[in-house]
């Protein structure tokens, strides 16, 4: 399906120059002089590269059909991720290669949404907080008490962030999947 470049919206999946991309941002812009354009920062769902382009407003671009399904991370093997349809128990394996930032934040019966399109696997979907024990941090040293000091603790993923000092190895918290950091105590 077509549709004009001044009808997209962010988190439209779009075919563009050929290739398959999701839009993360967009602006419309009227300059004083010369024809209206829009700028627009594309993720190119295959490779994962983000661009910014800008688009004359009369060309038309194709609405790219995505389908969604949810599933539940079961674990890693190697460089592949499994994922199983709570439905079917259909299983699939996903290569790491293709979820560099997702991989972060997968833990055991984890439910994710993962992208089609045309029966091919193009990415998942996290959801945006996810409960995590802190597996590893140090204890805050007393005097060190300057406004949001910061630590780094490692989640049991693996993955270190910043919490604040007042939290301890083996508790639990929410960390935002968005920027990969510290939300609250669970």
């Amino acid at each position: 399906m077509n549709i004009n470049i001044n009808d997209i919206k962010n988190g439209m999946t779009i075919i563009i120059d050929g290739n398959l991309c999701l839009i993360q941002e967009f602006q419309h812009v009227k300059p004083g002089k010369g024809p209206a354009f829009v700028r627009i920062k594309l993720k190119n769902l295959r490779t994962g590269s983000i661009v910014e382009n800008t688009y004359n407003t009369n060309i038309k671009v194709e609405k790219a059909h995505v389908d969604r399904k949810k599933m539940q991370f079961l674990y890693a093997t190697g460089d592949n991720y499994v994922f199983m349809d709570n439905e079917t128990y259909e299983q699939v394996e996903i290569p790491g290669s293709k979820l560099e930032e997702e991989k972060k934040f997968l833990k055991e019966n984890l439910e994710i949404d993962i992208s089609y399109y045309q029966g091919e696997i193009i990415g998942i979907t996290l959801p945006e907080k996810i409960e995590f024990e802190v597996t590893e941090t140090f204890d805050a040293t007393k005097g060190n008490t300057t406004n949001n000091a910061m630590k780094d603790a490692t989640i049991e993923t693996g993955y270190v962030i910043k919490v604040p000092l007042f939290i301890s190895q083996g508790e639990k918290i929410i960390v935002s999947t968005k920027d990969g950091k510290y939300n609250s105590r669970a």
